[in-house]
Parts: C-alpha cells; sequence; structure tokens
C-alpha cells in the first residue's frame, strides 16, 4: 500500500479511508466486554488530535463508566437509550471563554465537533462501535446533562458518544456518496 507523508507522521492513505468509509453508528453493545482504559486513552488522544481554531483546544471529556450515570445520562436524550446500555460514554463539552482574552469563544461547537468525529473514528480503527448523541443546541437536554454530570457553567456539552463493542454486525456504513452535491469552480 501507498505510504504518504502527513505533517511528522507517515500514514496509510488506504486504512485512513478504510476507517472513514467502516464508520457507522452503533447503538447495541455487547455487554460482556469492557473498554480497557488503554484503549479509552488512545480515543480520547485522537480526539485531541483535532484541528482547533488559534490553538484554543476548548475541549473537554468527561468519560463516564458508573452504570447510574450513564441511565440517568440516557434519560436526558429521548433517542439516547443506548447510552445506558454502553460499557461506557465520552461527553464532549466546549469551553465558551477564550481564557487569553476572556471573551466568548466563537469556535467552540466547531473544535469539539471535529474531535468527536476524531473519536468516532478512532474506536471504528479500534473495533468499537459509538454513535453520536447531540445534547447541544437543545437547551433542556444541556440542562439536563450539565445537572446529571455538574458541568460547569463556561462548558457546554455538545454530545454523548457512548462506546462498547458491537452486540452484533447489523450496523453497515450508508453510502453517503452523491456526486450532484459536487460544485466545480463555481456553484
Amino acid at each position: 500500500m501507498a505510504a504518504i507523508l502527513l505533517g511528522c507522521r507517515e500514514n496509510n492513505q488506504d486504512d485512513t479511508l478504510s476507517v472513514i468509509a467502516a464508520r457507522c453508528s452503533v447503538r447495541s453493545y455487547d455487554q460482556s466486554r469492557d473498554v480497557d482504559g488503554a484503549t479509552v486513552e488512545a480515543l480520547l488522544k485522537a480526539a485531541m488530535s483535532a484541528p482547533t481554531a488559534v490553538n484554543l483546544q476548548p475541549w473537554e471529556f468527561v468519560v463516564v463508566k458508573d452504570k447510574a450515570t450513564l441511565e440517568a445520562l440516557a434519560k436526558t436524550n429521548r433517542f439516547g437509550g443506548m447510552i445506558a446500555h454502553a460499557p461506557l460514554a465520552v461527553v464532549v463539552c466546549g469551553d465558551t471563554i477564550q481564557e487569553a482574552r476572556g471573551e466568548p469563544n466563537k469556535w467552540w461547537m466547531l473544535d469539539c465537533s471535529a474531535a468527536t468525529e476524531n473519536l468516532l473514528l478512532a474506536a471504528t480503527a479500534k473495533g468499537l462501535g459509538a454513535v453520536w448523541t447531540a445534547v447541544y443546541p437543545h437547551d433542556e437536554r444541556i440542562s439536563a446533562v450539565r445537572q446529571v454530570l455538574n458541568i460547569p457553567d463556561r462548558f457546554i456539552p455538545l454530545c454523548i458518544v457512548p462506546i462498547g463493542y458491537p452486540a452484533d454486525s447489523s450496523a453497515k456504513p450508508k453510502d453517503k456518496w452523491k456526486p450532484e452535491k459536487i460544485h466545480n469552480d463555481k456553484w
């Protein structure tokens, strides 16, 4: 396979593209298998490798493994029932203040979205299943998640990502390739 140089690292583009193509939303987890700490750390390192405006790195991650807390988080989102059945969830939160300037950080949601996508791709690469469950921009979800996890006011929970080994192989990536959405040179 051909390798290309990306920044300071050699990377196999075929492997990278295969992981991207294989990513799908997994909502059913093998409850007999835990995700070990080294794997969780690898996922979080991948998330923190995301691009970030002005290198602010506004993300904070709450790793939840406690069953009662997972159940409480599942109740914060009518589409989040699978959270209660995952061995863990990562809540991606954004810092809404630019510390250096004390101004609002208007890019937090973009940076945290990139970090979430990296987290999802890393989960796929590790043979795990995961799904992005939105918290932001729903005020009632933000408030509920903030209360369950005691999140300080300056941070906003963007999403909850339940993670685990897939219970079955029924989840398949969707073919989202639509050439008609491509415009060359001008619209």
